[in-house]
């Protein structure tokens, strides 16, 4: 009984994990239809990391070049000061 209740269990918490890396990946390549556009953001509405910090919400000042969130397409260029973030190659 011991035996089925770990298998259980240990089942289950791999299907978790699984469900939380596939949920973390679709995070970081964000969403059909939405682009990075950096320079607009306000201080602690970023959607991401950036190299002074690793998650979102830390932006520290508004308008910080480096920090970014997603928008839909075409509209970053339209916004004074937005710059599309493009991936590194």
């Amino acid at each position: 009984m011991k035996e089925t209740k770990t298998l259980v269990n240990g089942a289950l918490a791999s299907v978790l994990a699984l469900g939380m890396a596939m949920t973390a990946g679709n995070a970081v390549a964000g969403k059909p239809g939405m682009e990075k556009c950096t320079g607009i953001v306000k201080a602690g509405m970023n959607d991401c990391g950036t190299s002074k910090h690793s998650c979102a919400g830390q932006a520290k000042k508004d308008g910080d070049r480096e920090e970014w969130v997603y928008i839909p397409i075409g509209t970053c260029n339209k916004i004074v000061g937005g710059k599309v973030k493009t991936a590194k190659k």
